[in-house]
């Protein structure tokens, strides 16, 4: 038949990667401790303490928290510690920043877990478009650890891809 439709993409080698595939489910939670500082500025150790103690932790439960400060205190890092040793058991990760951080973080512990031994001596496209937050950090960092592995990397769709990477022979 020669006016069938040959889907040379499907019939390749190529690899693709879609970071969405890795998205790790759970409530994303940004914790603000502007509201446990004396007028929102000052930490008073003994106060702080006093949140940290009386505050119902359960709430995190199997979140990704956030933690952050929203005004121009000065927060010490044992405070951040603190809060982060009372979600150590019960969110999935606790880390100081912003929200997009935490999901940057989140990647880069699922990128360096990531077996690319799939992705050996073969063509690999990284798809680009996404409905969940992939953070362009995550493409950075997958792009590196794909390097020593793959025979190609790029970008994008199969149909119109960016190269990025072909190892020399």
């Amino acid at each position: 038949m020669p006016d069938e439709i040959i889907n040379r993409v499907a019939n390749s080698k190529l690899q693709v990667v879609d970071l969405e595939d890795f998205y790790p489910e759970g409530k994303r939670i940004a914790f603000d401790i502007k509201d446990w500082l004396f007028e929102g500025l000052v930490l008073r150790e003994k106060d702080f303490r006093k949140h940290v103690a009386e505050h119902n932790w359960s709430q995190y439960q199997n979140a990704y928290v956030a933690l952050y400060c929203s005004t121009d205190a000065i927060v010490p890092d044992w405070a951040y510690m603190l809060i982060s040793l009372q979600l150590q058991d019960i969110a999935k990760l606790s880390v100081i920043g912003n929200l997009d951080h935490l999901e940057s973080i989140i990647y880069a512990h699922i990128i360096s877990e990531l077996d690319t031994s799939a992705y050996k001596d073969m063509p690999v496209i990284i798809k680009g478009c996404s409905n969940k937050p992939v953070p362009a950090n995550a493409l950075v960092l997958l792009s590196q650890k794909l390097k020593p592995v793959a025979k190609s990397i790029m970008f994008g769709e199969a149909c119109s891809s960016v190269p990025l990477y072909k190892r020399k022979k």
